[in-house]
């Protein structure tokens, strides 16, 4: 019972930042693209706020 339950409770999840930014990593064609995205998460890409 308690399976289905967490199964359910995953499907509507919502991504937090790191999950973001982990997905965006991993997406890197190269080094260089790589190191470029790491550049861009550190320069705050996923944690700019609205203002």
């Amino acid at each position: 019972m308690f399976d289905s339950v967490r199964k359910f409770a995953r499907a509507f999840r919502v991504p937090t930042t790191q999950d973001r930014e982990i997905a965006y990593l991993n997406e890197a064609k190269d080094r260089i693209d790589l190191e470029y995205r790491m550049r861009q998460i550190d320069r705050g890409m996923f944690r700019k706020s609205g203002f």
